[in-house]
């Protein structure tokens, strides 16, 4: 007799490595959230492929793929006659008659066992991993900037003068949240007020960089808005310089010598009602021109030591804001 699906021994799941690969995949996806997105796309892709192959071959009863089985053969004993001598039960013809047509078991209980193991065992992985990646991961891509920052009148930043603008990024946070701008008014390009707004972070490392030329402490000016002290201090620097690693900057932010791989980062501003407002930093990877006419090579703000431009930048993981 045939033996019936889910009755031979068959249906019991041989030897595999897709699920050695599937757990390979999901520790490469966790390990990418750390290093970069690359390694993770990379972790995802192997996780998806190999869980893929493991459902595929734990569910082939399901789809009917299950392995030729050669029937059982049994040598068929001569019919006694009726003065043979009696044999023994386990000798013989088959006691149980064959199943009539219907009586087949069409779905085996332990080929649904398996399917709602897969199930109840995604759903669990699901509502372990979902919230510790989202908690993870979600809030470096939310918004984090805080909002413009007024740093003085318009007419308070003489043109063509150099000034050391520190300021409450967030007045909530104290002064860990304090900031260092060089802004020098160039005058105006179309009918608008033009301003340079250099960030005082080195793009080496991160250290503060500093203004090569003399600083006028003795002419500074301090003005409380808004719960933000500001402090405005004139200098003439030829250009700006690292105490850290020696790094160089020219008057527009370009990298003139030293480790620095771009120019120093900006800061986007806007005028209104005749105020002078900082808004989010931006990475730069060249300023061709000075002053009013600078032509600036605008890219997403980028951490210290990165890349932003060129074959160099791919080599780098998306960072983020």
């Amino acid at each position: 007799m045939e033996p019936k699906r889910g009755e031979h021994g068959s249906h019991v799941a041989a030897p595999s490595l897709w699920p050695v690969g599937f757990a390979i995949g999901v520790a490469i996806l966790l390990l990418g959230t750390i290093l970069g997105w690359v390694i993770a796309g990379l972790g995802a892709v192997i996780t998806a492929l190999f869980g893929f192959l493991w459902i595929r071959d734990a569910t082939n009863d399901l789809r009917g793929e299950e392995v030729a089985i050669e029937p059982e053969r049994r040598e068929v004993a001569p019919r006694a006659s009726a003065t043979a001598e009696p044999r023994p039960a386990n000798e013989g013809e088959a006691g149980m008659p064959l199943p009539e047509e219907g009586e087949v078991e069409r779905y085996p209980r332990s080929a649904f066992l398996g399917a709602a193991t897969l199930g109840v065992g995604g759903v669990i992985g699901g509502l372990v991993t979902v919230p510790v990646l989202g908690f993870t991961i979600l809030p470096a891509f939310t918004s984090q900037g805080s909002g413009q920052v007024d740093v003085g009148a318009v007419d308070d930043f003489e043109k063509e003068q150099w000034l050391i603008t520190t300021f409450l990024q967030d007045p909530d946070q104290g002064e860990v949240s304090r900031r260092t701008a060089y802004i020098r008014n160039n005058g105006e390009l179309d009918g608008q007020p033009s301003f340079t707004i250099l960030s005082h972070r080195c793009v080496h490392l991160g250290c503060p960089v500093q203004p090569n030329g003399p600083v006028r402490d003795d002419e500074a000016t301090r003005e409380t808005r808004a719960e933000n002290e500001i402090t405005r201090i004139p200098a003439d620097p030829s250009g700006f310089g690292c105490p850290c690693h020696g790094g160089q900057y020219d008057t527009e932010g370009n990298r003139k010598a030293g480790p620095p791989v771009r120019a120093m980062d900006r800061y986007e501003f806007s005028i209104r009602g005749g105020r002078l407002l900082l808004g989010q930093t931006y990475s730069v990877s060249e300023v061709r021109g000075q002053g009013a006419e600078a032509r600036i090579k605008r890219h997403r703000l980028a951490k210290p030591g990165v890349h932003v431009d060129g074959p160099s930048s791919w080599l780098y993981p998306i960072s983020p804001p």
